[in-house]
């Protein structure tokens, strides 16, 4: 089958780890009969360069007609100023909500043969695969007001912490939906004991779980969340929260994966029953990307992982495409690679030899051959 896929590089490494992907995705296109056809788009700092804003007209309608989207990164010190009216992140908040992208899902996972490669002892993230299913698209990243002013008593700012009841109910049923596909086990992370939004989170948590009496569920409040995170992350299954919390707990996550270059993501839209190998046939659009930046320290020298990326097209042959055997290849040719022993720089150990992005492409593609 021909598949449409819209790419959008952006900025710094972006551009780079991109590449990658697409390499991985045309590797596993040409081994199981699958043809995908790349439209290119330029977004955030790119793209105030050339147009004068993060997010071109065109992209979004450009987005809507394809399959799925791979997104890289943007950003970087050349467009880093805070008083900017135009900045580059405002191209990835207008693509989730110009999408309606609102479940972001981030799969955390420990390969046995990088243990070493994080922070924390072998024995506490040894067996670690949890899935942080993220509210993408309200909460204090798209509450009203928000701005900025100077009065008699200085500078002062607001951002509003807003959430509806739809918005909230939409995530629950993913988180739960994923919970049951897995262990049935599923953590309701919020600040149920400060925050109003987080009281009606937990409130709407614990009607929606009388749907779903097969999955165990855990109210946390996100302080005890971050703490277990890193003391005891075996304990966590599925893990739903709204954006902010998201967005800061799964960063810290990616320390248990060695690196934030591993680490992949899933920004969804639809109905949350479209989930799963029994719903094949359902098109659910959506936006791949890793969750790093643009990396511009060592952009252009060839030094970034593309594994994040490479992971996210995984998710996208599973999520959008529904080409599950695809995504089980492209999954087990990132594990070979690593078994073989090949590491970019930020995953190496002492002593350790590292390899490119190129050449960790090249290792993945070639294992999907």
């Amino acid at each position: 089958m021909k598949w449409n896929i819209a790419v959008l590089p952006g900025d710094g490494v972006g551009t780079e780890v991109m590449a990658e992907g697409k390499k991985a995705l045309q590797a596993v296109g040409k081994k199981y009969g699958q043809e995908f056809q790349f439209q290119t788009g330029i977004v955030g700092g790119a793209a105030i360069d050339s147009c004068g804003v993060a997010l071109p007209a065109d992209v979004v309608p450009m987005c809507k007609r394809s399959h799925a989207v791979l997104f890289g990164a943007v950003g970087g010190p050349k467009w880093d100023n805070p008083s900017a009216q135009v900045r580059p992140e405002q191209a990835i908040l207008g693509l989730r909500k110009g999408l309606n992208l609102y479940a972001n899902l981030r799969p955390v996972q420990v390969y046995p043969v990088l243990a070493n490669a994080t922070s924390l002892k072998p024995e506490v993230i040894r067996g670690v695969d949890i899935m942080v299913v993220r509210e993408l698209t309200g909460g204090l990243y798209f509450g009203r007001p928000q701005r900025r002013w100077t009065s008699a008593r200085g500078r002062q700012a607001v951002d509003t912490l807003r959430y509806s009841e739809k918005e909230i109910e939409r995530v629950l049923h993913t988180g739960f939906e994923l919970a049951r596909m897995r262990s049935k086990k599923l953590a309701s992370v919020d600040k149920a004991n400060i925050l109003e939004s987080s009281r009606l989170w937990r409130e709407m948590a614990a009607e929606i779980a009388t749907e779903y009496p097969d999955v165990q569920v855990e109210h946390i409040l996100v302080d005890t969340a971050a703490m277990r995170l890193v003391r005891a992350p075996t304990s966590f299954d599925v893990i739903v929260t709204e954006n902010m919390f998201g967005d800061i707990l799964t960063d810290e996550a990616s320390v248990l994966g060695g690196s934030m270059g591993m680490m992949a993501s899933a920004s969804l839209g639809g109905s949350a029953s479209a989930l799963g190998p029994s719903r094949r046939r359902v098109r659910r659009l959506g936006m791949y990307e890793p969750i790093h930046g643009t990396a511009p320290d060592i952009a252009g020298q060839n030094k970034a992982n593309p594994i994040g990326m490479i992971r996210s097209v995984a998710l996208m042959l599973r999520y959008s495409l529904g080409l599950y055997k695809e995504a089980d290849a492209v999954e087990t040719a990132v594990r070979s690679v690593l078994e073989a022993g090949y590491r970019t720089a930020d995953i190496a150990g002492v002593g350790e030899r590292s390899i490119g992005t190129r050449e960790m492409g090249d290792r993945i593609a070639a294992s999907l051959s």
